[in-house]
């Protein structure tokens, strides 16, 4: 079975999301801040008269806060009822890859990273990790940050 993914940057690694979980892509919204949000939560936007949490996916993978800029997209996601907003480094393409071609990582490794990973699939000469939305976003400290 054939998924479509739409591909990212996040700290100059190459990301992937299924389509079906993405509602859609905006441009840079500057954020209000939150108190007592994990690090992670960078703030809330207005998003059609609805408060969108927003994660900074690099301090979420254990990365380097993102200095966000207006080049910086936000990746609108929707899974499990809850919208999110995702800032990442840039947006690429959308792509097809067979649902076989896909790797676990637990294969390769197991740490803070590879745990938000569904698999890894190779695009051309590039590798791209393809996160797995329900565990990006679970925990208790996520439902309170919404």
């Amino acid at each position: 079975m054939r998924r479509e993914l739409i591909t990212f940057g996040v700290s100059g690694q190459l990301f992937g999301l299924d389509i079906m979980t993405i509602r859609e892509i905006r441009a840079w919204t500057p954020v209000t801040s939150l108190p007592h949000v994990p690090e992670y939560v960078a703030g809330v936007v207005n998003l059609r008269g609805a408060v969108l949490p927003v994660i900074d996916l690099s301090i979420r993978l254990g990365w380097p806060a993102t200095e966000a800029d207006p080049r910086n997209p936000i990746i609108v996601t929707e899974f499990g009822g809850q919208s999110r907003g995702l800032i990442v480094h840039d947006v690429n393409d959308i792509v097809a890859i067979d649902g076989d071609a896909l790797q676990h990582p637990d294969a390769v490794a197991q740490d803070e990273i590879t745990c938000f990973i569904e698999g890894l699939a190779t695009l051309g000469d590039n590798m791209v990790m393809v996160l797995d939305p329900d565990k990006l976003m679970a925990g208790d400290q996520m439902d309170r940050a919404a």
